[in-house]
Protein backbone atom coordinates (compact mmCIF):
# COMPACT_ATOMS: atom_id res chain seq x y z
CA UNK A 1 0.00 0.00 0.00
CA UNK A 2 1.12 3.56 -0.69
CA UNK A 3 1.05 6.41 1.85
CA UNK A 4 -2.40 7.61 0.81
CA UNK A 5 -3.83 4.11 1.24
CA UNK A 6 -2.19 3.72 4.63
CA UNK A 7 -3.92 6.94 5.68
CA UNK A 8 -7.28 6.18 4.05
CA UNK A 9 -7.53 2.75 5.67
CA UNK A 10 -5.69 3.61 8.90
CA UNK A 11 -8.69 2.84 11.13
CA UNK A 12 -8.84 -0.67 9.72
CA UNK A 13 -5.10 -1.11 10.02
CA UNK A 14 -5.32 -0.18 13.71
CA UNK A 15 -7.56 -3.19 14.31
CA UNK A 16 -5.37 -6.19 15.18
CA UNK A 17 -7.95 -8.53 13.62
CA UNK A 18 -7.44 -6.77 10.27
CA UNK A 19 -4.16 -4.84 10.19
CA UNK A 20 -2.16 -4.27 7.03
CA UNK A 21 -2.47 -7.91 5.97
CA UNK A 22 -6.26 -7.86 6.15
CA UNK A 23 -6.52 -4.53 4.36
CA UNK A 24 -4.36 -5.85 1.57
CA UNK A 25 -6.71 -8.81 1.28
CA UNK A 26 -9.58 -6.37 0.80
CA UNK A 27 -7.67 -4.48 -1.87
CA UNK A 28 -6.87 -7.71 -3.72
CA UNK A 29 -10.36 -9.21 -3.50
CA UNK A 30 -13.45 -9.19 -5.70
CA UNK A 31 -17.05 -8.99 -4.48
CA UNK A 32 -20.09 -9.77 -6.63
CA UNK A 33 -23.24 -7.90 -5.58
CA UNK A 34 -26.60 -9.03 -6.93
CA UNK A 35 -28.97 -6.08 -6.80
CA UNK A 36 -28.40 -2.32 -6.49
CA UNK A 37 -31.47 -1.55 -4.41
CA UNK A 38 -32.21 -1.25 -0.71
CA UNK A 39 -29.72 -3.93 0.34
CA UNK A 40 -27.22 -3.50 -2.47
CA UNK A 41 -26.85 0.22 -1.66
CA UNK A 42 -25.29 -0.08 1.82
CA UNK A 43 -23.42 -3.21 0.76
CA UNK A 44 -21.75 -1.35 -2.10
CA UNK A 45 -21.10 1.82 -0.10
CA UNK A 46 -19.34 0.02 2.74
CA UNK A 47 -17.37 -2.37 0.55
CA UNK A 48 -16.18 0.55 -1.55
CA UNK A 49 -15.23 2.72 1.42
CA UNK A 50 -13.49 -0.26 3.05
CA UNK A 51 -11.31 -0.73 -0.02
CA UNK A 52 -12.69 -3.85 -1.67
CA UNK A 53 -10.48 -3.80 -4.74
CA UNK A 54 -13.04 -4.93 -7.31
CA UNK A 55 -16.82 -4.76 -7.03
CA UNK A 56 -19.19 -6.08 -9.67
CA UNK A 57 -22.82 -4.93 -9.35
CA UNK A 58 -25.63 -6.56 -11.32
CA UNK A 59 -29.11 -5.03 -11.71
CA UNK A 60 -31.22 -4.36 -14.79
CA UNK A 61 -33.55 -1.81 -13.16
CA UNK A 62 -33.62 1.97 -13.39
CA UNK A 63 -33.71 4.49 -10.56
CA UNK A 64 -37.24 5.58 -9.68
CA UNK A 65 -38.41 8.32 -7.30
CA UNK A 66 -39.85 5.69 -4.93
CA UNK A 67 -36.38 4.10 -4.60
CA UNK A 68 -34.82 7.14 -2.96
CA UNK A 69 -36.56 6.54 0.38
CA UNK A 70 -34.16 3.66 1.12
CA UNK A 71 -31.73 3.03 -1.76
CA UNK A 72 -29.06 5.38 -0.45
CA UNK A 73 -26.46 4.83 -3.18
CA UNK A 74 -28.69 6.76 -5.63
CA UNK A 75 -29.36 10.48 -5.90
CA UNK A 76 -32.33 12.52 -7.13
CA UNK A 77 -30.46 13.42 -10.31
CA UNK A 78 -30.07 9.69 -11.03
CA UNK A 79 -33.79 9.14 -11.62
CA UNK A 80 -34.21 7.41 -14.97
CA UNK A 81 -30.64 6.13 -15.08
CA UNK A 82 -29.64 2.50 -14.71
CA UNK A 83 -29.15 1.69 -11.04
CA UNK A 84 -25.75 0.13 -11.62
CA UNK A 85 -24.51 3.24 -13.42
CA UNK A 86 -25.83 5.45 -10.64
CA UNK A 87 -24.14 3.26 -8.03
CA UNK A 88 -20.91 3.20 -10.00
CA UNK A 89 -20.77 7.00 -10.07
CA UNK A 90 -21.44 7.29 -6.32
CA UNK A 91 -18.80 4.70 -5.43
CA UNK A 92 -16.23 6.34 -7.69
CA UNK A 93 -16.76 9.61 -5.82
CA UNK A 94 -16.24 7.84 -2.48
CA UNK A 95 -13.22 5.77 -3.44
CA UNK A 96 -11.70 6.34 -6.90
CA UNK A 97 -8.95 3.76 -6.24
CA UNK A 98 -11.20 0.72 -6.57
CA UNK A 99 -12.68 -0.85 -9.71
CA UNK A 100 -16.47 -0.96 -10.00
CA UNK A 101 -17.99 -3.00 -12.82
CA UNK A 102 -21.60 -2.06 -13.59
CA UNK A 103 -23.67 -4.75 -15.33
CA UNK A 104 -27.14 -3.54 -16.28
CA UNK A 105 -28.57 -7.01 -16.65
CA UNK A 106 -30.49 -9.68 -14.77
CA UNK A 107 -27.80 -12.33 -14.65
CA UNK A 108 -28.72 -16.01 -14.68
CA UNK A 109 -27.57 -19.41 -15.84
CA UNK A 110 -24.04 -19.70 -17.20
CA UNK A 111 -23.56 -15.94 -17.06
CA UNK A 112 -24.25 -15.92 -13.32
CA UNK A 113 -21.90 -18.84 -12.71
CA UNK A 114 -19.14 -17.18 -14.71
CA UNK A 115 -19.43 -14.01 -12.64
CA UNK A 116 -19.55 -15.92 -9.35
CA UNK A 117 -16.48 -17.92 -10.39
CA UNK A 118 -14.46 -14.69 -10.61
CA UNK A 119 -15.54 -13.45 -7.17
CA UNK A 120 -14.12 -14.12 -3.72
CA UNK A 121 -17.48 -13.49 -2.05
CA UNK A 122 -21.03 -13.17 -3.38
CA UNK A 123 -23.63 -10.90 -1.77
CA UNK A 124 -27.30 -11.39 -2.60
CA UNK A 125 -29.38 -8.23 -2.32
CA UNK A 126 -32.14 -9.38 -4.68
CA UNK A 127 -35.86 -9.23 -3.90
CA UNK A 128 -37.22 -12.51 -5.26
CA UNK A 129 -36.85 -16.21 -4.53
CA UNK A 130 -36.04 -17.20 -8.12
CA UNK A 131 -32.90 -15.06 -8.14
CA UNK A 132 -31.91 -16.10 -4.61
CA UNK A 133 -32.10 -19.76 -5.53
CA UNK A 134 -30.18 -19.21 -8.76
CA UNK A 135 -27.42 -17.41 -6.86
CA UNK A 136 -27.40 -20.15 -4.22
CA UNK A 137 -27.01 -22.90 -6.83
CA UNK A 138 -24.10 -21.09 -8.44
CA UNK A 139 -22.36 -20.57 -5.09
CA UNK A 140 -22.86 -24.20 -4.06
CA UNK A 141 -21.54 -25.46 -7.36
CA UNK A 142 -18.47 -23.20 -7.20
CA UNK A 143 -17.95 -23.46 -3.41
CA UNK A 144 -18.19 -19.68 -3.00
CA UNK A 145 -19.23 -17.99 0.26
CA UNK A 146 -22.66 -16.39 -0.05
CA UNK A 147 -23.96 -13.57 2.17
CA UNK A 148 -27.74 -13.43 1.85
CA UNK A 149 -30.06 -10.74 3.20
CA UNK A 150 -33.73 -9.80 3.00
CA UNK A 151 -35.97 -7.13 4.44
CA UNK A 152 -39.64 -6.14 4.18
CA UNK A 153 -41.90 -4.07 6.42
CA UNK A 154 -39.96 -4.01 9.73
CA UNK A 155 -38.58 -7.57 9.47
CA UNK A 156 -35.09 -8.43 8.29
CA UNK A 157 -32.94 -11.52 8.05
CA UNK A 158 -29.31 -12.30 7.33
CA UNK A 159 -27.41 -15.54 6.77
CA UNK A 160 -24.00 -16.65 5.54
CA UNK A 161 -23.71 -19.85 3.53
CA UNK A 162 -20.02 -20.64 3.37
CA UNK A 163 -19.84 -23.42 0.84
CA UNK A 164 -16.10 -23.81 1.34
CA UNK A 165 -17.17 -26.04 4.23
CA UNK A 166 -19.05 -29.18 3.25
CA UNK A 167 -20.87 -29.02 6.59
CA UNK A 168 -22.46 -25.69 5.71
CA UNK A 169 -26.18 -25.58 4.87
CA UNK A 170 -27.21 -23.69 1.75
CA UNK A 171 -30.07 -21.30 1.07
CA UNK A 172 -32.20 -24.17 -0.23
CA UNK A 173 -31.81 -25.97 3.11
CA UNK A 174 -33.49 -22.97 4.77
CA UNK A 175 -36.03 -22.09 2.08
CA UNK A 176 -36.77 -25.06 -0.23
CA UNK A 177 -37.26 -23.86 -3.77
CA UNK A 178 -40.57 -25.65 -4.21
CA UNK A 179 -41.81 -24.97 -0.69
CA UNK A 180 -44.62 -22.66 0.36
CA UNK A 181 -42.51 -19.50 0.30
CA UNK A 182 -43.86 -16.61 -1.71
CA UNK A 183 -42.25 -13.35 -2.68
CA UNK A 184 -43.18 -10.45 -0.42
CA UNK A 185 -42.11 -7.27 -2.16
CA UNK A 186 -41.65 -3.87 -0.60
CA UNK A 187 -43.52 -2.31 -3.54
CA UNK A 188 -46.66 -3.94 -2.16
CA UNK A 189 -45.95 -4.41 1.56
CA UNK A 190 -43.73 -1.39 2.26
CA UNK A 191 -40.37 -1.35 4.00
CA UNK A 192 -38.88 0.71 6.85
CA UNK A 193 -35.97 2.57 5.25
CA UNK A 194 -33.32 2.00 7.97
CA UNK A 195 -34.09 -1.74 8.04
CA UNK A 196 -32.44 -2.42 4.68
CA UNK A 197 -29.59 -0.17 5.76
CA UNK A 198 -29.06 -2.33 8.84
CA UNK A 199 -29.22 -5.61 6.93
CA UNK A 200 -27.08 -4.40 4.03
CA UNK A 201 -24.44 -3.02 6.39
CA UNK A 202 -24.33 -6.35 8.21
CA UNK A 203 -23.95 -8.12 4.87
CA UNK A 204 -20.96 -5.91 4.06
CA UNK A 205 -19.48 -6.63 7.50
CA UNK A 206 -19.82 -10.39 7.02
CA UNK A 207 -18.26 -10.20 3.56
CA UNK A 208 -15.27 -8.25 4.84
CA UNK A 209 -14.78 -10.69 7.73
CA UNK A 210 -14.88 -13.62 5.30
CA UNK A 211 -12.27 -12.01 3.05
CA UNK A 212 -9.96 -11.07 5.92
CA UNK A 213 -10.53 -14.28 7.86
CA UNK A 214 -11.41 -12.15 10.89
CA UNK A 215 -13.59 -13.21 13.79
CA UNK A 216 -16.46 -15.66 13.46
CA UNK A 217 -18.86 -15.45 10.56
CA UNK A 218 -22.60 -15.95 10.73
CA UNK A 219 -22.24 -19.24 8.82
CA UNK A 220 -24.65 -21.85 10.15
CA UNK A 221 -26.91 -19.26 11.78
CA UNK A 222 -29.86 -17.11 10.72
CA UNK A 223 -30.03 -13.62 12.19
CA UNK A 224 -33.52 -12.13 12.53
CA UNK A 225 -34.28 -8.47 13.22
CA UNK A 226 -37.61 -6.93 14.22
CA UNK A 227 -36.91 -3.23 13.76
CA UNK A 228 -40.28 -2.23 15.23
CA UNK A 229 -39.34 -3.60 18.66
CA UNK A 230 -35.58 -3.69 17.91
CA UNK A 231 -35.28 -7.30 18.93
CA UNK A 232 -32.47 -9.35 17.40
CA UNK A 233 -32.11 -13.10 17.65
CA UNK A 234 -30.21 -15.86 15.93
CA UNK A 235 -31.31 -19.36 15.03
CA UNK A 236 -28.95 -22.26 14.46
CA UNK A 237 -29.22 -23.74 10.95
CA UNK A 238 -28.56 -27.33 10.01
CA UNK A 239 -27.62 -28.78 6.67
CA UNK A 240 -30.41 -30.81 5.09
CA UNK A 241 -28.87 -34.20 4.23
CA UNK A 242 -31.53 -34.65 1.56
CA UNK A 243 -31.05 -31.19 0.02
CA UNK A 244 -31.14 -31.55 -3.78
CA UNK A 245 -28.75 -28.59 -4.14
CA UNK A 246 -26.00 -29.18 -1.56
CA UNK A 247 -26.72 -32.73 -0.33
CA UNK A 248 -24.70 -35.83 -1.31
CA UNK A 249 -27.17 -36.76 -4.06
CA UNK A 250 -26.57 -33.41 -5.74
CA UNK A 251 -22.79 -33.80 -6.07
CA UNK A 252 -21.66 -33.35 -9.66
CA UNK A 253 -25.18 -32.73 -10.93
CA UNK A 254 -25.88 -29.15 -9.89
CA UNK A 255 -27.25 -26.82 -12.52
CA UNK A 256 -28.30 -23.19 -12.69
CA UNK A 257 -31.87 -23.50 -13.95
CA UNK A 258 -33.01 -19.92 -13.64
Amino acid sequence: MNDDQLLRYSRHILLPQIGIEGQEKFLNSHALIIGAGGLGSPIALYLASAGMGRITICDDDEVDLTNLQRQIVHRTESIGKKKVESAQATLAAINPEITVVALAERVKGERLEALAAEADVVLDGSDNFATRHAVNRACVRLRKPLVSGAGVRFDGQLAVFDMRSRESPCYHCLFPEHGENEDVRCAVMGVFAPLVGIIGSLQAAEALKLVAGAGESLAGRLLLIDALTMQIRTIRLRKDPACPVCGPSAAGSLTSKV
